[in-house]
């Protein structure tokens, strides 16, 4: 039986350091992204800044309560977590409130809960449990097909909510299945379908066909054998398909403001004062920056609500503006540097069910950046997903908080696990 100890014994300090220091710096970001003359205490609970730090301590809270609990209490209860969490995905569809065209939101009072942010978790949970049974083998079409249902059924449920930015985190589990053995094959087929997409948007359909038909043609007469040319045959078929399905998906799945930065994006238009606005402006005030930065609470863009959402989707802005190369690159060190630790953290466990679900962690945290980051240079769609501890939002900083310390929390019991 375990012996008695503190609820610290043998958590990793530094990633519970590199926590602390990132939702620090997003509560002090958002008091300037948002700042108001009228209330300057940084404590003053009728402003984001204010409520934003009842989150914070909340959200230590409730990571010192997944401290006190028995680690295996996780893995035990995985799927009847995720279970739930699909529940509440279902109910918010039926009784959720609708914000910014998304019914994602549960509304209680003032106080708004969005079951999406807690489903990456629970998700991540019942994944880990699934892959780590005994005797599964990811290169079964069974297993995979298991793996996909349990990505899948909170993709599609979120998707319903119009939520398209959340649902696609849940492509980023990729990567925890080619940790676990996934051919990567399956990887470069995913990175070509994106570039047949994007150059099919890009150009005439007709040309792309036809640029796949000469390569379709090159490689037969490289290769003279039956088998091959079946293949690549095949291959040209289902690219085929998919290079017309692209132009019927644009047009008739996709909301127009998606289209309209999507378009934005690949440089097909140009629109400054609409679905660019944001980009151009959150370019506008992180260059403004220079390379230390205009000063605490002297950005203008800032200031002057120039840039959408400052608070939220695009705090890099204010991390840019007010600090500029220097500030930025201190939170980019500290975003890769937590993402080093847990995959250095997942690799040395005894556990399977950590390991993976340390990569599921690694996975989500690495999405959420490099989009966010993205989005505010104009490299990514703006697809309204949050950068992990900064942005502003209970939902997310506590469920960020509770995905990260379930593994802090296994990670201090693997010297007990033979």
């Amino acid at each position: 039986m375990r012996p008695k100890k503190s609820i610290f014994y043998n958590i990793d300090r530094l990633t519970i350091f590199l926590y602390l220091m990132l939702i620090f710096m997003g509560w002090i970001n958002i008091y300037a992204a948002v700042y108001n003359e009228e209330h300057k205490s940084i404590f003053d609970i009728s402003q984001s800044y204010g409520k934003q730090l009842i989150w914070i301590i909340t959200s230590i809270i409730l990571a010192i309560i997944i401290l006190i609990i028995d680690a295996k209490f996780f893995s035990t209860f995985s799927y009847l977590i995720y279970f739930i969490t699909i529940l509440l995905l279902i109910a918010v569809l039926l009784m959720g409130k609708e914000i910014a065209g998304s019914r994602s939101w549960f509304q209680i009072g003032s106080f708004s809960l969005q079951p999406s942010e807690f489903a990456k978790f629970a998700t991540n949970l019942a994944l880990a449990k699934y892959l780590s049974k005994l005797n599964i083998n990811i290169h079964k079409f069974k297993t995979k097909l298991n793996a996909f249902f349990i990505l899948a059924l909170p993709t599609v449920l979120i998707l319903l909510q119009n939520d398209t930015g959340s649902a696609l985190v849940y492509f980023c589990f990729i990567f925890v299945l080619y940790r676990e053995g996934l051919s990567g094959n399956i990887m470069i087929a995913g990175v070509l379908i994106a570039l047949l997409f994007i150059l099919t948007l890009l150009l005439n359909k007709f040309i792309v066909v036809g640029i796949l038909f000469t390569i379709a043609i090159f490689i037969i007469i490289i290769k003279k054998n039956k088998r091959n040319i079946l293949i690549v045959f095949g291959l040209y078929i289902l690219a085929f398909g998919f290079v017309f399905s692209v132009d019927y998906a644009f047009e008739k799945m996709l909301e127009p403001h998606q289209k309209k930065r999507i378009n934005v994006l690949i440089g097909k238009e140009t629109d400054l004062k609409g679905a660019g606005y944001n980009v151009n402006q959150s370019k506008i005030a992180i260059g403004s920056g220079g390379f230390s930065g205009k000063g605490f609470l002297k950005g203008t863009q800032t200031k002057y609500n120039f840039v959408p959402e400052q608070s939220t989707d695009f705090i890099f802005c204010t991390v840019g503006e007010e600090w500029g190369f220097v500030g930025s690159f201190i939170v980019i060190i500290l975003f890769v540097g937590l993402l080093i630790r847990i995959i250095i953290i997942a690799e040395r466990q005894r556990s399977v069910f950590t390991r993976i679900y340390g990569y599921g962690l690694a996975s989500v945290l690495f999405f959420h950046f490099a989009v966010n980051i993205g989005m505010t240079l104009g490299l990514a769609p703006v697809i309204g997903i949050p950068l992990p501890f900064f942005s502003y939002g209970g939902s997310s900083l506590w469920a960020f908080t509770i995905l990260l310390f379930i593994f802090i929390k296994q990670d201090s019991y693997r010297l007990e696990l033979l």
